[in-house]
């Protein structure tokens, strides 16, 4: 009988479907793993807006991590968005518990594509003090790369250096995302490990306006290192299966939606 390596996405709900927890159950899906969730927030949203959060109480997040841990141990677990410190603290004491913790890929979701703060101001200290340092990997875009060095990053010389000094701080390795860097010819990314740098680009796929980028693509890392794939490997695989889903989007009622089953 077959057997699926399994992965769990710690995040919020998406209401419209494109984002969050039900991003990374498609991304698993289409991937071959088996996906686990717990939910840390409700959300009311569509494409458009994120117009509602309501935040589920640390100890229901703890209590689903718990049930999950018991009966279905993770190969992979990445986390979405976590919202509040008291969320996060619940999570952090969580991992802990479990000495052969499963490798943790961290997507730093701190705002919306429609602009709502999604980690509230308390919440990030939190973040950077407690939960990165248990990650393997950390995902940042170039504004939560920002706020994670207090740096401006205008250019992919800005990523590489945003790339070494994460690492250096928090000692994990980080990918930082240039996909809305200004002026660029094409979508780059950069990894650093502290031994090895990657620059990982795609071509740019025009006049499509998608969510749950992000999302897709910390999932799709947090599959392939549970199919057993080396952290570099993951990462390029998972940067090719984005490209895919964003190339080969559908419409929803006017809106452009991310493909996670492409042909």
């Amino acid at each position: 009988m077959k057997q699926l390596p399994i992965v769990l996405t710690i995040a919020g709900s998406d209401s419209g479907g494109g984002a969050g927890i039900q991003a990374d159950l498609k991304t698993f899906a289409a991937l071959g793993v088996h996906g686990a969730s717990v939910i840390t927030c409700v959300t009311a949203q569509n494409p458009k807006h994120v117009m509602r959060v309501h935040p589920c109480p640390p100890a229901m997040v703890q209590g689903q991590i718990e049930a999950i841990f018991d009966e279905l141990p993770p190969a992979a677990i990445k986390t979405g968005m976590l919202y509040s410190a008291g969320i996060i603290r619940a999570i952090v004491a969580s991992l802990k518990k479990h000495q052969k913790r499963a490798p943790l890929i961290v997507d730093p979701v701190m705002i919306s594509t429609s602009g709502k703060p999604l980690l509230k101001n308390s919440a990030i200290n939190v973040l950077k003090r407690e939960l990165l340092p248990l990650a393997a990997l950390v995902t940042p875009n170039l504004d939560e790369a920002a706020r994670l060095t207090g740096k401006t990053l205008r250019s992919v010389e800005d990523m590489r250096q945003a790339a070494r000094d994460i690492h250096d701080e928090f000692g994990c390795a980080a990918l930082v995302k240039g996909g809305h860097l200004r002026g660029a010819s094409e979508a780059a990314d950069i990894f650093f490990d502290g031994k090895t740098e990657l620059l990982l680009t795609a071509p740019f796929v025009k006049n499509v306006r998608t969510h749950g980028t992000g999302c897709t693509y910390s999932a799709g890392i947090a599959a392939y290192l549970a199919l057993g794939q080396p952290l570099p490997t993951a990462i390029s695989n998972a940067k090719q299966y984005v490209t895919q889903a964003i190339a080969q989007h559908y419409r929803v009622t006017g809106h452009d939606v991310l493909e996670h089953f492409p042909k």
